[in-house]
């Protein structure tokens, strides 16, 4: 299972995004403490330095096959760890590539990238 953590705010509007352009969601986890939503993915992502350097830059990570990604269980919603944003209804997981378009799309110059990077950090 592959994945793309990012921060909620980020993650809030490339699922509006996606919607839009009426491309089907699939599965994503919020990890509201940390404020980060993670996308779970096909794994067609290329093996390239400059996109995971791209995409770290924009507070974006790439979860690959041997990673970890902590799912929602019954006990998570009442102590507040993870929650489904979307839950998943099949095995339906959407291009990692249409998900990291979306991510350029709205980070491109002239979008807010600066309100978008705040609220990724934890409060302390």
């Amino acid at each position: 299972m592959w994945g793309l953590t990012m921060p909620s705010v980020l993650g809030q509007r490339v699922k509006t995004d996606l919607r839009g352009r009426d491309v089907e969601i699939g599965p994503i986890v919020s990890h509201p403490r940390s404020k980060r939503w993670t996308y779970l993915i096909r794994p067609d992502l290329p093996d390239e330095v400059r996109l995971f350097a791209e995409l770290f830059r924009l507070n974006v990570s790439v979860v690959r096959t041997g990673g970890e990604i902590a799912l929602p269980s019954p006990a998570d919603h009442q102590y507040g760890f993870r929650t489904w944003v979307e839950r998943p209804t099949d095995s339906y997981r959407p291009s990692g590539l249409i998900v990291v378009d979306s991510i350029r799309r709205l980070t491109q110059p002239g979008t807010n990238r600066k309100s978008l990077r705040h609220n990724a950090l934890p409060q302390q």
